[in-house]
């Protein structure tokens, strides 16, 4: 076990799975000698040569375009788009190809052996263009997974396992954990399952559903709802497409309440997805609606990213509304 950041257990992540297959390759945007402009991929290059880390012109669409042609002949391609907000030009591709070459030729050809990793979400005063949080927009599209880790440990594990799946997996990486999240972390190889929530803490009177950095806000969160007496469990849910309702049902059905966190927007956020799925799982064990507590429908600002975060304040006066309804 060694102590590490996320972003150090992304980099030891990406070591290991280059060490193990050869058919692992690593480009995007001054991803090289540079390291990417968090340093993800620092050394990278100097271990594994510039055919298997290198550096790709500023498009990124020509960036999945040919990752696309990449992973269908074999390699485990691995994409980096340098900031989520970035992804948007390489839509496209990501939605009518990456997530349909599978589909559309019978089986006959695959993107599966893509993996798309980009940092997401606010935390760092980066404004409306390096702030936003875009897993819904792709979770609509079939032929995708999606995976968010919570902690260094989360990262290194779901991205080894990302990177060997069958089929693509976007990876966003919360990037205001990068540095902040330390924790010990094997190294060795290991992988965690995809699809698979994980039940972070026990409890009985209400249910708090989070991925990412947002699984921090909620524990902090259950802290002051504890002081209140109420007992908080807490659903790291992991991977958002395919996401593990079943996890989630079951926890509801015991503790009859449910609030989900998310620093995406409100509207046709991913907790839609969610609450209609409980609502229809656990009608009649629900005690109060279920709700939502989300980013702001707004362009992510600079001035007033406090105001627009569902931070854990938000997140506790949410606990005590759904206890009082």
């Amino acid at each position: 076990m060694a102590q590490m950041n996320l972003l150090q257990a992304v980099n030891h992540g990406l070591i290991t799975a280059m060490s193990d297959n050869q058919k692992v390759m690593v480009f995007g945007e001054d991803v090289g000698q540079f390291g990417g402009v968090f340093r993800a991929t620092s050394h990278l290059q100097e271990k594994f040569g510039k055919q298997r880390c290198f550096n790709t012109p500023l498009t990124e669409q020509g960036i999945i375009g040919f990752a696309n042609g990449l992973a269908s002949q074999g390699a485990y391609a691995v994409a980096e788009i340098q900031f989520g907000d970035y992804i948007f030009p390489a839509f496209d591709q990501i939605v009518n190809e990456t997530a349909k070459f599978r589909y559309r030729s019978g089986g006959q050809f695959t993107c599966g052996t893509l993996t798309i990793r980009t940092p997401y979400g606010g935390g760092i005063a980066g404004g409306h263009y390096h702030s936003q949080s875009p897993e819904a927009f792709f979770a609509h599209c079939p032929g995708l997974r999606i995976v968010v880790p919570r902690n260094p440990y989360q990262a290194k594990g779901l991205l080894l396992a990302s990177i060997r799946d069958d089929n693509p997996v976007l990876f966003l990486e919360p990037k205001r954990l990068y540095r902040a999240s330390v924790c010990e972390v094997p190294e060795d190889d290991y992988q965690l399952p995809l699809g698979k929530a994980e039940i972070v803490q026990q409890g009985t009177d209400i249910t708090l559903v989070a991925w990412g950095a947002q699984v921090e806000i909620v524990q902090q969160a259950a802290l002051s709802a504890l002081e209140d007496g109420i007992s908080c469990e807490i659903i790291d849910l992991r991977s958002i497409a395919p996401w593990d309702a079943e996890t989630v049902a079951n926890s509801v059905m015991k503790t009859g309440r449910l609030l989900i966190n998310h620093e995406a927007p409100l509207t046709g956020g991913f907790a839609s997805e969610i609450a209609a799925t409980i609502q229809d799982k656990c009608f009649l064990s629900l005690e109060s609606p279920i709700l939502r507590v989300c980013g702001l429908d707004t362009p992510f600002p600079l001035a007033h990213e406090k105001e627009y975060m569902p931070d854990e304040l938000k997140t506790y006066e949410g606990i005590l509304r759904t206890m009082h309804y």
